[in-house]
Formats: structure tokens, sequence, C-alpha cells
């Protein structure tokens, strides 16, 4: 598993590439967090803080298919760089004017939010040039790319506590931004993202949404992300009757665990049929393993529990990126991927607004229902429209430069394989 990720980590500019758009993203992963301890540190109140947390991510919800979409149409290098400087002038503008002023603060996470880059998205659309066009280590580098992320949303929140000890939360905003604006200009001033362009694309106001099969993966994404959402809140109020924050740290811990073991063994494996009948089989399994949440057995076992709900997690991202690059129209795949952070996030949201009221009212097991049904949810959205995703591959082949196509796999496949 691990050497099959090392052979392509080896491949020029992957290593790179990957590393730049993790470092980049940092302040994605941790501005809700540092936001909400800066806030509370400059005297905000809890409500203060979690509206701040709440505006940052609507406006990076809003702002990631907007400049997904001005990737595609201008290239990576004239978009992500600038707004990556933007994002991080947001957050120094709120670390110096402090939160006294509450429409000053909004504005300054708003800016933060809305102007964050689309890394994640680019990051996507370059590999197929990278790994030269062969269909099985572009589905392997989605894996890869999931696990990643994972590792990604462990580091974040460990980085804003470790500064915020040594320094200040007005250091840890400003630093992380500055990091992560060095992330992005790694990314973008090498060869392939230089060289990277989007196919031809048809002009239209909807751009990826016009896609019937992405429209449906959304969907199911969104809750995806609902089940997430929810299970941070249902874990703290497990954690609130069965010994405090450690147990929390440990579920989610064993949450992250779960979903790194699922994407190692994913992307190791050789794997036949259509993408689209593979990403529903996984969602189900997804949804299979979220219901058991609801026993709040004790803290051992539910730890258990917690990497079982996890480890599909992994493999349904991976699978999901692929499906994306399938039914993205030409010349919007960085917009497309960046539609799947928007509904994924906004599902969180949703989950965690959710999770509240229904541990108020039904206890714990409640909160991990609404997971469970969010999960139940999403592979029903996928079961609907089967038809319409089976039907939405466009059958193009993957370009073999960065000047080619910006198509992540071959779209006409029959037997996908992932293996390293």
């Amino acid at each position: 598993m691990a050497a099959g990720y090392a052979e392509l980590l080896r491949t020029r500019h992957a290593a790179r590439l990957l590393a730049g758009t993790l470092v980049g993203r940092l302040p994605n992963g941790t501005g809700p967090i540092a936001i909400v301890l800066f806030t509370r540190a400059e005297g905000g109140s809890y409500s203060l803080a979690g509206a701040l947390a709440a505006a940052y991510g609507l406006a990076n919800a809003v702002g990631q298919p907007l400049l997904g979409r001005a990737v595609d149409m201008y290239g990576q290098p004239r978009v992500q760089l600038p707004a990556a400087v933007v994002s991080a002038l947001g957050m120094v503008w709120l670390a110096l004017a402090g939160t006294g002023s509450a429409l000053t603060a909004y504005a300054a996470v708003v800016v933060a939010g809305l102007f964050t880059p689309p890394l994640e998205g680019g990051l996507r659309a370059l590999w197929p040039s990278v790994l030269g066009g062969k269909e099985h280590r572009v589905h392997a580098a989605y894996a890869m790319d999931a696990v990643a992320q994972e590792i990604m949303f462990t580091v974040g929140p460990l980085l804003v506590t470790l500064f915020v000890a040594l320094w200040s939360p007005a250091v840890a905003l400003v630093a992380l931004n500055g990091i992560g604006v060095l992330g992005a200009l790694s990314v973008v001033i090498s060869e392939p993202s230089r060289a990277w362009r989007s196919e031809p694309r048809e002009a239209h106001w909807l751009g990826a949404l016009r896609s019937p099969g992405l429209l449906a993966l959304l969907g199911a994404f969104f809750f995806v992300g609902t089940a997430l959402g929810s299970i941070t809140v249902a874990a703290v109020a497990y954690a609130d009757d069965h010994g405090g924050q450690a147990v929390y740290g440990w579920l989610m811990a064993a949450l992250g665990l779960g979903a790194l073991a699922g994407g190692v063994s994913y992307g190791a494996r050789q794997w036949a049929g259509a993408p689209e009948r593979r990403l529903r089989l996984l969602v189900g399994l997804l949804a299979v393993c979220y219901l058991p949440l609801v026993l709040t057995v004790g803290p051992v076992a539910m730890a258990g529990l917690a990497a079982l709900a996890g480890v599909f997690l992994a493999p349904s991202l991976a699978c999901a990126f692929i499906v994306v690059d399938r039914h993205a129209p030409a010349g919007t795949v960085t917009e497309a991927f960046s539609w799947l952070v928007t509904f994924f996030g906004v599902g969180a949201a949703i989950g965690t607004a959710v999770a509240g009221p229904a541990v108020e009212l039904g206890g714990t097991p409640a909160g991990f229902a609404v997971a469970g049904g969010a999960g139940v949810a999403a592979f029903l959205v996928l079961t609907a429209t089967q038809r319409v995703m089976a039907g939405g591959g466009r059958g193009r082949a993957v370009a073999g430069s960065a000047e080619g196509s910006d198509r992540g796999s071959a779209e006409g496949v029959v037997d996908p394989l992932i293996k390293n």
C-alpha cells in the first residue's frame, strides 16, 4: 500500500504539488477553530465566535465554485495566488481590528472565506498531466488525495492549539494564513500549474451545474457532509456523559484512523466496473456503518464503532473524485471539484445545526441518528439517480500533457483500475 503511494510521490512534481496544496489549505482547515479561539481571547461571546466561524464557512462555500470557474477560465497562477493573498489579508485584518466592532469582524472573515483559493480542485485537475495521463495512476492519486485530507484535518487543529500555546490566537491567525500563502505559491510557480490549461468550455451561466450526473453526486455528498457534521456534535454530547474532552478526542481520532485505513486500503486494490456503481456501494456501506453509533455503548467499544464509521469515508471521497471528473462538462473540472467541496461543507454545517436540537430533544442517540439518517439519504439519492449517473460519462480520453485536457481519467471507463 505505502509502497504504491511512495511510487506516485516519486513522480516529478507530485510530492511538491501534494505538499504545497495541503499547506496551502491549512487556513481553510484551521480557520473556524482559529476564529473561535481568537474571538474568545478578545472577550467575545460564544455566540459571536460561532457566528463568525459560520460566516467564514458560508463565504468559503460561496467562493470556492466561483474561484474554481475563474481558474478554469484564466489558469491557476492568475487566480490561486492572488486569492490566497487576499484571504490572508482578511485574517490579518481580523487580527489587527479585533472583534470590538462586530461589523468589521464579519467583513474580515467574509473576505477571508470568500477568497480561499480552490487548491483542492486545482490539484485534481493537475494529476493527469503530472502522472502522464495514466488512468490507474490518476485514480490512485485521488485515493492518496483523500487520505492526505484526513491527515490535514487532523494536524491542522493541533497546529492551531500549538501556536496559541506558544504565542497567541492572533499570531495563530496570521501565521497559519501566511504559511497558506507560501503553500499556494509553491503550487502556482510549479511547471504543471503554469502550463495547465482547461479544455474549451461552452459559455453557460450554470457552468458545471448543467450536468445532471454531477448534480446527483453533489446532492448525495451534501448528506454525507450532514452526517459528519452531526457526528462532531453528537460526539461532544457523548463525551460529556462518559468522561469529558479526552473521550471526545479519542472518538474523533478513531474516526480519522478508520478513514485513513480505508483510504489506504482502497488505493491499494484493483477495482472493476463503472465507478458510479462502485460509489453507490461505498456510500451504502458508509451509511450502514453510521447506524451502530446510535447504540452509544461504552467508550472503548464506541471508539471501535467510530473507527468503523470512518472506514468507507475516504474510499467514498476518492471514488467521488473520479465520478466528478467523468461528469463535469468540458472546461469546468476545477469548478466541479469546488462544488463538491461546497456541498460537502454546507452539508456539514447543516448537520451541526440539526444535531444540537436532536440531542436536546432525544439525547445523544438522537444526535447519532441524524448521522445514520443522513447516510441513508445519501445512498437513496445515488440509488434514485443511478440512470442519470450511468449515462452521464462523456467518454473522453485522458490527456497526457500539461497543455492537454483537464480531465482526470478516461471517461469511457469499463474497468477502472486502482492499483499501486
